[in-house]
């Protein structure tokens, strides 16, 4: 499958590098407002992948990308320090109607994967200006998130990472809530396991994973200006369950009609995703207070989104 990126900058080139070493695409091609760049990064990356496998990288203008299965749209500013993601929003929004409009031009048949931020809000607008089905849509929302919780409850229990499951919903940002009470270790309640392995979840260790996680951009961003691994590496765990319908289940963003009583908001939930893009969702059984937390969390997408229809 042929993977199209625009917006060759950190994060899109992360995507692009983490894709083609973990053999997510048969073809990755770079576009960007600024050729050289997309060019450089095609060159850097191709340059990598005969160490571990086969991947085209390459770089074009937006008629190279014709024939994509996904385009990542990476495009934008990059967020600032101390800047919330949402206050992006009017930075951002300008940027992506001529973006959608030549990537669908080249590529009509593609599903579009939006990594840029208020990625929810962009992801919304990314929805509307393509007049593709929402489940096309996908925002990369909080799978890096969950990939944050997921490492931190590991690190409390001593336990392989891939044992935990837990996720984190609702906005990618300062509102995001962590599904504490559904989540689980190797099929048992994580709470019982904790227990078990001489590890408890105390409200000490919830409010410092809790804050671990939530602020975990903040810190980043101040110490080295942004983040990109990790949202690279979950971009193109998104790609390799389109590539292969494996009808994973991921933490991704997308138009729902419901959320706790709000309608027609953006934002993550456990979503089924394989080669059509998300055919289903997957609500997760929680607490009452998560319940509430959500509700607030979609209220504030909701009314951010309304500022710009």
């Amino acid at each position: 499958m042929k993977v199209g990126i625009v917006g060759a900058g950190l994060v899109g080139s992360a995507a692009g590098y983490a894709i083609a070493l973990l053999g997510a695409a048969s073809d990755v091609v770079f576009v960007d407002r600024n050729p050289a760049l997309a060019l450089a990064q095609a060159e850097d990356v191709a340059h990598a992948v005969p160490f571990v496998g086969s991947c085209r990288v390459s770089a074009g203008d937006y008629a190279a990308l014709s024939g994509a299965g996904v385009v990542i749209l990476a495009a934008g500013v990059p967020q600032k320090p101390g800047e919330s993601r949402l206050s992006l929003l009017s930075r951002n929004a300008e940027v992506f109607a001529d973006v959608i409009a030549q990537v669908r031009a080249a590529a009509p048949e593609a599903l579009l994967v939006v990594a840029s931020n208020p990625v929810d809000i962009m992801t919304g607008v990314a929805q509307r200006c393509s007049g593709l089905e929402a489940g096309r849509v996908i925002g990369s929302g909080t799978i890096l998130d969950t990939a944050r919780f997921r490492s931190m409850v590991s690190d409390h229990l001593g336990v392989a990472v891939q044992s935990i499951h837990a996720a984190v919903l609702g906005e990618h940002g300062d509102s995001e809530v962590l599904a504490w009470s559904s989540a689980h270790v190797g099929g048992e309640p994580l709470d019982l396991c904790a227990r078990e392995l001489g590890t408890p979840i105390t409200a000490e260790v919830r409010a410092r994973i809790d804050e671990g996680v939530r602020r975990a951009a903040y810190r980043i961003i101040d110490g080295k200006g942004a983040t990109w691994y990790g949202i690279g590496a979950g971009l193109a765990r998104i790609v390799q369950a389109i590539r292969d319908d494996q009808r994973a289940v991921l933490t991704v963003s997308v138009r729902t009609p419901h959320v706790e009583g709000i309608e027609d908001v953006v934002l993550s939930l456990p979503r089924v995703v394989g080669a059509s893009g998300v055919s289903a969702t997957v609500l997760p059984d929680i607490a009452a207070d998560e319940r509430a937390a959500l509700r607030r969390s979609a209220e504030i997408l909701k009314e951010t989104a309304g500022s710009l229809w």
